[in-house]
């Protein structure tokens, strides 16, 4: 056995003698897991004996980490040869002397069987409250099906061929601006700690956001940190493109990959480790998908028209379902988007449902608190439209300005 190998068991036999039998791990970061379709130009899809190099920003910290890998969303085994976590310094290289082994069972590879999931073994790498760490994993076949995200809104290399996992710098690699197979990092739980977990759609994962740490939920985590209670408080995204309450979207055309918020809630957000309070907000797409055409395809069929009656049961079907696992469910009204650049996706009778359905939100005394996203974000002297200042050029996705303003109106007893 040479030095470096002498030196990681030790690092293995440290974390195992931490993490001891049934302590309890919380989660400091996720993802929802998408599913993919073929994409010739899109190097996640075509990778082969390769390493990809992703990054992601923890909320809370930790002296330890576990990685969560998703093949949820394959339709065969995935393999993963190796994999390492470390301090990134740019997309593809991280600080000499900071690459860690992340193992699972004590084995450096893993094969995860379709529609499963992989936890690793605790990892002896310190992560402090709102930094990033870089995940490099090899791929030693090929990758039929991968599980991803793909609105990660992050650079993330894929190398040319091979084992690249404990480069210093991977060279010469393609850049994606989605991620692959990582779908959660995890700390051990300190007392009086707490996960909020942003449960929606594309506003929620931050669609035209300048990067990934620019969405309202970073912006919340961010604001967060700044407080006493900041360490205890940790903030993780759920968001997905295209999502609804109540029919999936699945759309390679369009990037939108995800099944229904009430198919993924369980997976996505009472099942995330620590779990204490879920902030929803989902629904525009119920009501604006029908009869609506992006690159030439319709989003719904026009005659699959949503009610607020509709979308009224589905929220409180995920009421109940957090509710009988001790988890509050707070949320958040739907936010205008006359003059989106979609054809078809507003009308007059839309917004009426829209309209209908945040009245019940503000006053049924249903959900365990409620965020007026819709009173922050509307312009005032046209309340179907987003103001100017806060809206990206698609007039339905907030800009930077309008995700920090949501983050900056949730009142933070409420996640208390």
């Amino acid at each position: 056995m040479n030095l470096q190998s002498t030196f990681v068991c030790i690092l293995l036999l440290t974390a195992q003698l931490f993490a001891a039998p049934g302590e309890t791990w919380v989660t400091t970061w996720a993802t929802s897991p998408q599913a993919s379709a073929p994409d010739p130009s899109e190097p996640l899809m075509n990778i082969e004996n390769q390493t990809v190099r992703e990054r992601v920003r923890v909320s809370i910290g930790g002296d330890m980490i576990r990685i969560r890998l998703s093949n949820e969303c394959g339709n065969s085994p995935l393999v993963v040869g190796s994999a390492t976590v470390g301090t990134p310094n740019a997309p593809a290289s991280v600080t000499p002397g900071s690459i860690h082994t992340i193992t699972f069972g004590g084995s450096n590879s893993v094969t995860i069987p379709a529609g499963a999931p992989a936890l690793s073994d605790p990892i002896p790498f310190p992560a402090a409250p709102a930094t990033e760490i870089s995940l490099s994993l090899y791929f030693p076949k090929r990758v039929i099906t991968p599980t991803a995200h793909w609105l990660a809104l992050k650079s993330a290399v894929v190398s040319q061929h091979g084992d690249h996992t404990r480069d210093e710098k991977i060279e010469g690699g393609a850049v994606t601006q989605s991620s692959i197979l990582v779908s959660a990092v995890l700390v051990p739980a300190q007392p009086s700690q707490r996960v909020v977990v942003a449960f929606g759609d594309s506003i929620t994962d931050g669609d035209r956001s300048s990067d990934a740490d620019h969405n309202w939920p970073g912006d919340l985590a961010r604001r967060l940190g700044k407080t006493p209670e900041g360490s205890r408080v940790a903030v993780v995204n759920e968001g997905i493109i295209g999502n609804r309450l109540l029919n999936d979207c699945l759309m390679p055309a369009i990037g939108c990959f995800g099944v229904s918020a009430l198919a993924r809630f369980e997976r996505d957000a009472l099942a995330t480790p620590g779990v204490t309070h879920i902030i929803l907000l989902e629904g525009i797409n119920d009501i604006g998908f029908p009869g609506a055409k992006l690159a030439g395809q319709l989003l719904a069929d026009p005659a699959d028209i949503r009610t607020a009656d509709d979308l009224i049961e589905a929220y409180r079907q995920l009421i109940s379902r957090a509710h009988i696992r001790g988890v509050k469910l707070i949320a958040g009204t739907i936010t205008p988007c006359k003059d989106i650049v979609i054809p078809g996706y507003y009308s007059d009778s839309k917004e009426a449902v829209r309209q209908a359905v945040n009245k019940w939100i503000r006053t049924s005394g249903e959900f365990d608190g409620v965020i007026d996203f819709d009173a922050v974000l509307r312009d005032r002297e046209h309340p179907n439209k987003l103001q100017p200042k806060l809206a990206s050029a698609d007039n339905i996705h907030p800009n930077d300005a309008g995700y920090q303003a949501m983050a900056d109106a949730i009142e933070l007893s409420l996640v208390r």
